[in-house]
């Protein structure tokens, strides 16, 4: 192979770079970065793949984006992304989501009520594995909160987004997290291990800001929120399942299961009921699904006409070492999250590229699949036009510029993620398998 071969094609990269720009673009002329939706851009960036190469039949052009699309790994994400909506949609419908929001805040100190929400969003997002839900799911509380006790609206709805991504970037559930694991080819348990301890501290350090900047703002009670705890432990059977090794399609399909018995036995389902929610849970994920398998065409692709090879020849070219190359996949993550506002499609764009990183420069596969969650994390939880900031934003009737002060999380997470390379923690001492 010649040295101009290895350096491969910047225009190669052009799909990629006008599946971003839809993005932007069209949120800068709208004013709203959701009215372009993904399917729609990514076709648009797959006919222009197409287009090009004309030394390349139509034909074989079409064999390379279904190659690509059918990538294993592809395939295994799909099937996992539709079990977690199964398992999701099952759980929620039987009370689950109800459940376990009202355990949380029955057992809130009135004077910790920020730091409440906050630990309350982290144990939802992480059972649930969406951070769009929990917002939905949080912020009519925040809001009633701040209502009551002059807490400011910004910082409640900044503390249920905090809460949110911490779930989202450690789920097992999390369609971030599914993306993140299969482009890294790592084990679920594994990276939840790592990324753990590296965004330990920081959810700490929130809890503690959240406290400080709270103290003197209480009221005499929140209500009454009865629970069901039974209904809570299809999350944490699925949370234990997958810490203990279980494979992430066996624990999902475990947790429907489950779920649904559950939802059966006590009434919330009839047999039809239970099997049209499993129907719609693997609806509610058939977007992402086939955006994630016109990625992966596209990316096929872009790889075989040289885009790949140059986007690694550029980033590595910038590289001298192990801990620089860490910090190139923390930025190329972090630039495909703020131009898409979506840290699930940018963890599939930039991942297959992370690991060529990754393999190169011998970075553990587990520190890698964690830096992607971390950043593409940390970024979704700030831009002010990101689905999950919208949601909150919308629901308190403020602007979504307000929130971004009080990202204190996604702002401990990154820093987090930046001082566990600076740092080299975790340290591995066993090759991952």
């Amino acid at each position: 192979m010649t040295d101009k071969q290895k350096q491969g094609s910047l225009l190669a990269l052009l799909p990629l770079l006008i599946f971003v720009l839809l993005f932007i673009g069209n949120g800068i002329i709208s004013g709203d970065f959701s009215n372009m939706p993904l399917n729609v851009a990514i076709i648009i960036a797959v006919a222009v793949a197409l287009a090009m190469n004309r030394k390349e039949t139509l034909s074989n052009k079409l064999d390379i984006f279904a190659k690509g699309a059918g990538h294993p790994n592809i395939m295994l994400m799909v099937v996992i992304f539709i079990l977690a909506g199964a398992f999701a949609e099952t759980a929620k419908g039987m009370g689950a989501v109800d459940s376990t929001v009202n355990m949380g805040l029955s057992f809130i100190p009135t004077n910790f009520l920020m730091v409440g929400l906050f630990i309350v969003g982290c144990f939802i997002s992480i059972s649930m594995g969406t951070s769009m839900g929990t917002v939905a799911a949080l912020a009519p509380i925040g809001i009633g909160i701040a209502e009551q006790t002059g807490i400011s609206m910004a910082l409640a709805m900044g503390t249920v987004m905090g809460g949110a991504m911490f779930g989202d970037n450690l789920s097992m559930i999390s369609d971030t997290t599914i993306a993140a694991v299969r482009t890294q080819k790592t084990k679920m348990n594994d990276k939840f291990k790592t990324n753990f301890f590296i965004v330990l501290p920081g959810a700490i350090v929130t809890a503690i800001i959240l406290w400080l900047v709270t103290r003197g703002n209480e009221i005499q009670t929140l209500g009454e929120y009865p629970f069901h705890f039974i209904k809570v432990l299809p999350y944490i059977l699925v949370l234990v399942a997958a810490l203990v090794g279980i494979n992430v399609v066996i624990v999902l399909l475990g947790g429907t299961i489950f779920a649904g018995i559950i939802g059966l036995i006590d009434g919330s389902y009839t047999a039809t009921g239970l099997i049209k929610t499993v129907s719609q849970g693997i609806i509610n994920m058939e977007d992402i699904a086939i955006v994630a398998v016109l990625i992966g065409g596209m990316i096929g692709i872009i790889q075989h006409n040289g885009g790949i090879d140059w986007l690694l020849h550029f980033v590595t070219s910038k590289l001298r070492t192990k801990k620089g190359a860490e910090f190139g996949i923390a930025g190329l993550v972090s630039v495909a999250d703020i131009a898409t506002a979506n840290n699930t499609i940018s963890i599939i764009m930039t991942g297959p590229l992370a690991k060529n990183i990754a393999d190169e420069y011998k970075i553990d596969p587990r520190k890698s699949a964690s830096i992607l969650d971390i950043f593409a994390s940390c970024w979704q939880g700030i831009v002010p036009y990101g689905g999950q900031m919208l949601v909150a934003s919308g629901l308190a009737a403020i602007s979504p510029v307000s929130i971004m002060p009080f990202s204190f999380y996604p702002i401990a997470l990154g820093i987090c993620g930046i001082l566990a390379i600076l740092f080299d923690f975790p340290r591995f001492h066993k090759k991952n398998s």
